[in-house]
């Protein structure tokens, strides 16, 4: 095999985020439900025999060192290969949004790199070594709609019904990107939500909880309040995904956009502002992809 072309690395919103509590460390305690979203970017392997490991920004530049790239160094590293490869990306996801598309991104790399250059790790392996690049990448790397807690580390499967699944998302994000640290750091942030219990989130998964970082995330950036209230107007409901910045709401099946949802669909001209629909993922596309690297 020599090379691994259009691997998805799909997005994710939370579907509530609870911050529990703060460990002596410092790190902040969550509860969240993840739930891929066919929000995705595609990545593009192609194996290199002289060890080098290089990436090709096929769509927007991005920052010199990415995710992509530790992924793949950290990987070569542990592994010990001398085998390197080239990635391109085709990114689609809005970074700085909430979405999780670099650790997606990585996390497609891992599994990616992890055939492409024949290593056959497990996945349990993977995810220890995707906790090391963030919170998010085991996640992806598990590939499996789930519950979430501690700082990102424990992930337990969920499935969720059709109802959710099946239901479209409208998805608008402002311009500001909010970043983690001003939020996790914020005097607004509330740190004691009482822990949930999965069998309450899944009796009403559209309606459950909220997110706690979204207060201190709209005292950050007006941005967010602005985009909050846009979608609350417009579809009756609106919730921010993650840190921010990207606000999602539930669509009726009669109010889906026929065309989609664009920004100018609620008065906004901005081309640095993004709208979507998208829906929900049973499971990540690579789960069908790849060969299983399951324990």
């Amino acid at each position: 095999m020599s090379a691994l072309i259009g691997l998805p690395a799909p997005a994710k919103i939370n579907l509530f985020l609870h911050v529990t509590g703060r460990r002596l460390d410092g790190y902040h305690l969550l509860q969240s439900a993840f739930m891929l979203i066919d929000w995705q970017d595609s990545i593009d392997l192609t194996l290199r025999t002289d060890g080098r490991l290089l990436r090709h920004d096929l769509t927007v530049p991005l920052p010199d060192d990415d995710l992509c790239l530790r992924a793949a160094r950290l990987l070569q590293t542990e592994s010990g290969t001398r085998l390197g490869c080239d990635i391109g990306i085709r990114k689609h996801v809005p970074w700085g949004a909430g979405l999780g598309g670099g650790s997606s991104d990585a996390a497609t790399v891992l599994l990616g790199l992890n055939q492409l250059w024949g290593l056959g790790w497990p996945r349990t392996r993977l995810e220890a070594l995707a906790l090391r690049l963030g919170a998010d990448v085991p996640f992806f790397v598990r590939g499996r709609n789930a519950w979430v807690e501690g700082v990102g580390e424990a992930i337990t499967p969920v499935d969720l019904p059709d109802s959710v699944l099946k239901t479209p998302l409208a998805m608008l994000k402002p311009p500001v990107a909010v970043p983690t640290a001003a939020i996790f750091g914020s005097p607004a942030l509330k740190r004691d939500t009482p822990h949930a219990i999965v069998a309450v989130f899944l009796a009403a998964p559209k309606r459950f909880g909220r997110n706690d970082l979204q207060k201190p995330a709209t005292a950050y950036s007006s941005q967010v309040s602005q985009a909050l209230e846009i979608m609350q107007n417009r579809f009756g409901n609106s919730r921010m995904t993650g840190s921010g910045s990207t606000v999602f709401s539930w669509l009726d099946h009669d109010a889906q956009p026929e065309n989609g949802f664009q920004p100018r669909d609620v008065g906004l001209n901005d081309p640095d502002w993004v709208g979507r629909v998208t829906r929900g993922l049973p499971r990540h596309p690579l789960l069908d992809m790849l060969e299983p690297i399951d324990d």
